[in-house]
């Protein structure tokens, strides 16, 4: 067995559902909060469902991983952007002047950039190089990888969620970057969903009528030149996906198997979830879907999964941008639970009516 499987295995064997006790107890702590019950909606759920994966309700500590690769089924002409613009955004996140820079920033979180595999190599401090090759093979006319290669991307992007956890990151959001990934994308959710192509081809980068045509033609022929097993999840990504995908399954299963939070971006990344679900469905617990976007295969995987995204703003770039904005909002979960205080510390409060005064006026927010 190889390093790259025995770590997968290992990993594999840690990845146990979230913890129902300490999800009840954010629950009961939030019930004896100065409020209505259940006043806070999805936030007293996303602060149940944080303390349930992380099995506590200490401060959040963020990190934005964006992973990129290049793809060959570029070469297909399947994208609106050639191929040079992977590497130019990645110099562009390193250097702080992204999306995703910014709106890291404002979360207060980490920026990580990985170049799994961009054909044209980025020489910039801010960038680790995590390569495993210049981009995968046209998945058009074979395999995109070899399954060794689908297994090295698995356990890299498992190695990262690791060192992270190991330096105290306690919440990570993913995304990723790479020319033609939506096709890949495409790919892998026609596979596992065993749905016809043109129900999860999207526009991507923004494609007319004709070439969105011609991406559906080209992910037909992905599946029919490869002839996936969809019973091997590392199968279908080593033929259809890309690096930076199977990183993003890797941070899934490493997030999970060390109790991170793993907060979802778009399409892309909801490809990879899907693929680490496959691989241990009790990982699907520890993802936080962020956003649904525009994307048609996006919707249809998260509700494979599960998974209710946490707002709907149409976004549609990619680069972990809408994980990233999700950061302050499961902050604030989070903080509520620690920090507001407790009915029966605020002495002006009244009781429900039918114990207290009728005639007592309540407080804002409590009629």
């Amino acid at each position: 067995m190889t390093a790259d499987r025995a770590l997968l295995t290992a990993t594999l064997a840690r990845i146990e559902p979230a913890d129902a006790t300490a999800a009840r107890m954010a629950q009961q702590a939030l019930d004896a909060k100065a409020k209505p019950p259940r006043s806070l909606g999805r936030l007293e759920d996303l602060a149940c469902q944080v303390a349930g994966i992380r099995g506590s309700t200490a401060t959040l500590r963020s990190a934005v991983v964006v992973c990129a690769a290049d793809h060959g089924v570029a070469d297909e002409g399947v994208s609106a952007y050639p191929q040079d613009v992977t590497a130019a955004m990645v110099a562009a996140f390193a250097s702080g002047r992204a999306a995703v820079s910014v709106l890291a920033r404002q979360a207060g979180a980490r920026l990580v950039v990985v170049d799994l595999g961009v054909r044209t190599r980025t020489d910039h401090p801010g960038v680790l190089a995590r390569r495993i090759g210049a981009g995968t093979a046209n998945a058009a006319r074979g395999p995109a990888m070899s399954r060794q290669e689908a297994e090295r991307a698995v356990a890299t992007g498992i190695e990262l969620a690791f060192s992270l956890a190991d330096e105290d990151v306690t919440l990570i959001a993913i995304g990723e970057m790479g020319i033609a990934n939506t096709t890949a994308a495409s790919a892998l959710s026609a596979a596992l969903l065993g749905v016809d192509p043109t129900s999860v081809c999207g526009r991507g980068t923004g494609v007319d009528d004709a070439r969105l045509a011609h991406k559906v033609d080209v992910v037909r022929r992905m599946l029919a030149v490869n002839e996936v097993d969809t019973g091997e999840p590392l199968s279908v990504l080593a033929a259809l996906g890309g690096f930076e995908i199977g990183a993003l399954v890797g941070l899934v299963l490493g997030g999970a198997a060390r109790r991170v939070p793993i907060v979802l971006d778009g399409f892309i990344t909801g490809a990879a979830a899907l693929i680490a679900a496959r691989l241990a469905p009790a990982c699907v617990d520890a993802m936080i879907a962020s956003h649904c976007s525009p994307e048609p295969g996006h919707a249809r995987i998260l509700s494979e999964l599960g998974l209710d995204p946490l707002f709907s703003l149409d976004m549609r770039l990619g680069e972990a941008s809408g994980a990233a904005l999700a950061l302050p909002l499961i902050g604030s979960s989070m903080a509520l639970v620690q920090e507001m205080a407790a009915l029966d510390e605020v002495a002006a409060v009244p009781g429900p009516l039918d114990e207290r005064d009728a005639g007592a006026p309540l407080p804002s927010g409590f009629a």
